[in-house]
């Protein structure tokens, strides 16, 4: 049985969300909070598999109360369910440690799924949060770059070879390789081919050598 503590300040929404999770044979609600101070203190005394977590509410919001729920205890699972999916909250919520991040105009079996997914360890994620979320790390990408790796990965997109970005660039191939050694593991790739396949998702061109 999973054990699953509510927390929501809408009353409407908070009953609804008992009552789904009820009807599930493998789910039990053991507690409902109506801010993120008691989401703190009931997941300290209750200690639930999983925590439903809005995210606006009064006082505690629910990346905070998230962060606090698993400093005290990480094998807490926290599912953010939010009418809000905009790249700062998910990106928030998921660094504050939370396993998933649902809209509430989630199907209901969806959400019975998530909280399924993460009692596993899995991450359930709505797919306009998982686009915001990899919007939000390819713009950490490119971030980490230096204006010079930029350059270089913008010639590799273009197909250029090793000794050729040398000439266009005036430094030599070995420059250019360990410029790009560092490229691949900022990226979070293994080879020049999905680098260029990267570098022109995220719409890096000659631009870049300006």
């Amino acid at each position: 049985m999973i054990s699953v503590l509510v927390a929501e300040d809408h009353t409407v929404m908070r009953g609804g969300l008992v009552e789904l999770l009820s009807v599930a044979d493998d789910l039990e609600v053991v507690g409902t909070a109506v801010d993120g101070a008691e989401a703190i203190e009931l997941a300290e005394e209750l200690r639930p598999d999983v925590v439903l977590m809005d995210i606006s509410m009064p006082d505690v919001d629910g990346i905070r109360a998230t962060g606090s729920i698993l400093e005290a205890r990480s094998e807490t699972r926290v599912v953010m369910l939010t009418a809000f999916s905009d790249r700062d909250r998910v990106v928030a919520a998921l660094d504050a440690g939370a396993i998933g991040y649902l809209l509430k105009d989630s199907e209901p079996q969806e959400v019975l799924e998530a909280v399924r997914a993460a009692a596993r360890g899995d991450a359930p994620l709505a797919p306009r949060a998982a686009r915001q979320l990899l919007a939000a790390r390819s713009e950490e990408q490119r971030a980490d770059l230096s204006k010079r790796e930029r350059e270089v990965l913008a010639l590799v997109a273009e197909g250029l070879p090793n000794k050729l970005i040398a000439r266009r660039l005036e430094i030599s191939e070995k420059t250019v390789k360990t410029h790009l050694t560092s490229v691949f593991q900022r990226i979070g790739v293994s080879d020049r081919t999905q680098a260029a396949l990267w570098a022109q998702r995220q719409g890096f061109g000659t631009s870049e050598q300006g």
